[in-house]
């Protein structure tokens, strides 16, 4: 056994202790056994509630069933690190709670179609009223279309007479179970809760790598984060990818030194809600790359537990590939520069990690393979290893005195772009320069969220832990120091994405941030032990940890404060269903303003059961016309739609049908986020006289 786990550091069969581990793996389930059922009635065109329900009631209950599975009542702590006492449980499930709560009170109201969220809501409103993908554009109702109309647009793309929604169908599916219960602000309710269900397993993974004592302070750490606050008030992907993840992983680590049977099966579910990953995140393909490696090196020490997750990994990450190309293959189109790399990269470390582990396995080569291993870990290496680790740091650290990242523009999407910084560097009174990402100035986005303090322990745990990996230390970090470690240093180097903030912290959120919470956790509990360990100093550890303690939430509350309780995007369902009702049924709707379409076409067709279309580009009076005559034609009323009374007069007698006062994030691009700004949207109506 190169990594041994000493057993006086596994958890206790206490009743506060299983728990703490059942509840903290129990969303990951849930979310995996809701995705197990949605994706084949999606793909028969069968998802509805009816169906959905009645497979995920007895699908869910068998899971949970098997990820709780425990004969002896010490299998399922033994990936805990230490007795647990009803104080951690109960704080980590407090933080969770108080999370949810305060997030579903600040919730956004994001239906609007102008960044992602908003493109998930109406992905799943569309699946909540249809069950089956690709989205109808309703050209019969504009007389079988025109070539003056557009029916696509930035988040939905055309393909073959059909709309294809932008993202891959993982979290849509999960927001269509609260359209079903609840309408458009029960599935909005989905963010929160998901938030809350990210923060409960996180607390229990940082109970199973650092201890059940320091649970509580990670989960409230990351509560505290603004760009996890952010995060669950909105629908975005990276919430199921969260618990997930964080599921996935404390799964693992229960089964670490197991060969029973439950473990067998745990490693299954557990490597199945790894690779699931790829139904909620395509590029998740990079994150899952360490669990792979990590999957030949438990087969070529003849594990039980490694078919059963290898199997699990390649179904869900199979499931996730197959719905990418089935229902979701113009946005991998347009993911093709960065996800073909992906996919080959992918296909070298599976060969690779193949040849490895026949290596290791065949006796002549495992046994001198084995030899060298011995020699490095007693060796330089280690020490290496950990210098290594603090010069990642560093370098990064200097790289905006080095360099200065930009990108040229060479699609519509990426000039689209270029102009939205430009217009952001002249609001924050910056030089003009549309090219430029702010990628070099990734490690300091995460000192922004996180703090000096996190990011130096941080650092201070990185080094010890390469340094105890490589001398067969410390073993149950192996999995999650691999994933930490190659997606922080990937995701710093190029985070590939819009550099305002706290849009550009989504990216920093996924693993980055709470991988940093992580191992400065651990810098700190090991400063701890150290402390304790000297006869003189014993007496110093508690005020240090309470200092630690505070070092780490204080900066995270500091930054997060100024937008705790500052709620965006309100209001905006109830003037959707205001405009709704003032178009009313049997209408066609044409817009003739192209933002206001890009924003406005899937919200009416989705949210109002309406059918509307852009005007596409270059199209004139005279093509308008043509339009209302073809929509007359099919026995139905024209209406237009525009940003202003001008633009609809020509038309007909103009009439304001939304009208929106809210506030919206800051886009910020050299600090954090402080504030918010403005957001004012009004549309105006005419219909054509005959």
């Amino acid at each position: 056994m190169p990594f041994p786990n000493d057993a006086r550091s596994r958890g206790l069969s206490t009743r506060a202790g299983r728990v703490l581990a059942r509840l903290t793996v129990a969303p990951a389930l849930l979310v995996v056994a809701w995705l197990a059922v949605s994706l084949p009635l999606l793909m028969g065109g069968w998802f509805r509630l009816g169906p959905a329900l009645a497979l995920f009631v007895p699908v869910a209950f068998l899971t949970l069933k098997a990820g709780f599975w425990d004969r002896t009542r010490l299998e399922l702590t033994a990936g805990l690190r230490g007795p647990v006492s009803w104080w951690a449980t109960g704080g980590v499930v407090a933080v969770a709670v108080a999370f949810g709560a305060l997030e579903l009170a600040m919730g956004a109201e994001q239906v609007i179609v102008r960044r992602d969220p908003a493109s998930y809501v109406q992905f799943a409103t569309w699946l909540n009223d249809h069950g089956s993908l690709p989205v109808d554009p309703m050209r019969w109702a504009f007389g079988g279309g025109d070539p003056a109309l557009k029916f696509d647009g930035p988040a939905f793309y055309a393909e073959g007479g059909h709309i294809s929604p932008q993202f891959m169908a993982g979290l849509p599916m999960m927001l269509a179970l609260g359209g079903w219960i609840g309408g458009t602000h029960a599935m909005l309710a989905i963010g929160p809760l998901l938030g809350a269900c990210a923060v409960l397993s996180f607390g229990g993974l940082t109970a199973r790598l650092v201890g059940p004592r320091w649970a509580p302070l990670g989960a409230l750490a990351l509560a505290l984060m603004l760009p996890m606050q952010w995060l669950a008030r909105s629908t975005y992907s990276e919430l199921p990818a969260l618990v997930l993840l964080f599921g996935g992983l404390s799964l693992l680590q229960d089964v670490r030194d197991l060969e029973s049977p439950a473990a067998r099966v745990r490693a299954f579910l557990g490597g199945l809600a790894l690779g699931l990953i790829l139904l909620v995140r395509i590029d998740g393909i990079r994150d899952l790359l360490p669990v792979v490696v990590f999957a030949g090196l438990l087969a070529s020490r003849r594990r039980s537990t490694a078919p059963p997750m290898v199997a699990g990994l390649a179904l869900g990450a199979g499931a996730g590939l197959l719905e990418g190309y089935t229902k979701s293959r113009p946005y991998l189109n347009y993911l093709s520069d960065s996800l073909r790399p992906a996919l080959l990269l992918a296909m070298v470390v599976i060969a690779a990690t193949a040849l490895m582990t026949a290596a290791l396995r065949w006796p002549p080569s495992g046994t001198r393979l084995g030899r060298l291993g011995g020699r490095l870990s007693s060796g330089r290496l280690p020490d290496l290893a950990a210098l290594g680790a603090l010069l990642v740091v560093v370098g990064f650290a200097v790289r905006p005195h080095l360099q200065t990242v930009r990108r040229a523009p060479r699609t519509e999407e990426d000039r689209v772009n270029v102009e939205f910084i430009e217009q952001v560097q002249r609001i924050g009174h910056l030089a003009i320069d549309g090219e430029r990402q702010y990628s070099e100035q990734s490690l300091y986005w995460a000192v922004w969220y996180v703090g000096v303090p996190v990011v130096l322990l941080a650092t201070l745990g990185a080094a010890l832990l390469a340094r105890r990996l490589l001398q067969r230390r410390n073993g149950e970090w192996v999995l999650p120091f691999m994933v930490i470690a190659w997606t922080t240093v990937t995701t710093l180097y190029r985070p590939g994405i819009t550099p305002d903030q706290p849009w550009a912290s989504r990216r920093l959120v996924s693993i980055v941030l709470p991988g940093m919470l992580l191992l400065a956790l651990y810098g700190l509990a090991w400063s701890m032990r150290r402390l304790r360990a000297h006869p003189r100093w014993r007496r110093a550890a508690l005020p240090v940890a309470v200092a630690g303690a505070l070092a780490v939430v204080t900066p995270i509350t500091v930054t997060s404060w100024p937008l705790m309780f500052e709620p965006t995007e309100r209001g905006e369902v109830a003037a959707v269903r205001t405009l709704c009702r003032q178009i009313g049924p049997g209408r066609s709707v044409v817009i003739v303003n192209a933002p206001v379409a890009d924003s406005f076409v899937p919200v009416i067709r989705s949210m109002c059961g309406i059918p509307a279309a852009g005007l596409a580009a270059g199209s004139a009076d005279r093509d308008v016309r043509r339009v209302v005559d073809r929509i007359r034609d099919v026995s139905r009323r024209p209406v237009i739609l525009g940003a202003s009374a001008r633009e609809v007069d020509r038309h007909g007698p103009p009439e304001r049908v939304f009208r929106l006062r809210t506030r919206q994030d800051e886009r910020s691009l050299t600090t954090p986020p402080n504030g918010t700004w403005p957001l004012n949207i009004e549309l105006w109506m005419s219909e054509p006289s005959p």
